[in-house]
């Protein structure tokens, strides 16, 4: 198996952590992970706030609805990386949506969103996509601006510990050739 496919294989959502910072080279490297992410004509509708403050981080948490199993998670991370879309750019030409779905950002966001979490993975590090949340709680906590909306959230750090993947669907079980 490749590098890559064994990424993508071993990447697990991770919502617990052993207490060790994020260096500020490895936080650099998966803003650089997103930097990279493709996106709908380049248009790169991303904005990532990076939050390490443990009382922003604690409002972050008081944002995710209770129940939501990486609610501990957004205060037990060294380091909150919070993606953010600018609307009405990513499926748009000259100013019209192109798209039958509308703005394409959420198709651009968990591109990024992926591309932190398999750079992530690869630094030894984990995190967890969050995205059961007040999103206009957290948009004022950060002062996101008009026009923009936080997406989700990713709560990265060291694993405190390794976990088994859960069960997935055989290729057979989702895949048609030539009709559905």
């Amino acid at each position: 198996m490749d590098d890559l496919m064994a990424a993508i294989k071993n990447r697990r959502s991770v919502r617990k952590y052993d207490g060790q910072t994020v260096s500020t080279e490895h936080i650099n490297e998966l803003l650089e992970a997103v930097r990279w992410a493709q996106s709908w004509a380049n248009t790169q509708c991303w904005e990532v706030v990076v939050v390490q403050d443990a009382e922003v981080k604690e409002k972050l948490a008081e944002a995710v609805y209770k129940g939501n199993p990486a609610k501990k998670s957004m205060t037990a991370a060294p380091v909150v990386f919070v993606l953010c879309a600018k609307y009405k750019t990513s499926g748009y030409y000259k100013g019209e949506v192109t798209t039958k779905f509308g703005d394409w950002f959420m198709f651009d966001m968990g591109i990024a969103a992926q591309n932190l979490c398999l750079r992530a993975h690869s630094l030894g590090l984990g995190g967890v996509v969050v995205g059961l949340f007040d999103h206009d709680k957290t948009n004022g906590v950060l002062n996101v601006p008009d026009g923009h909306d936080v997406i989700c959230m990713i709560p990265v750090g060291h694993p405190a510990k390794p976990s088994a993947a859960p069960k997935r669907k055989e290729v057979d079980e989702f895949t048609h050739y030539e009709s559905f």
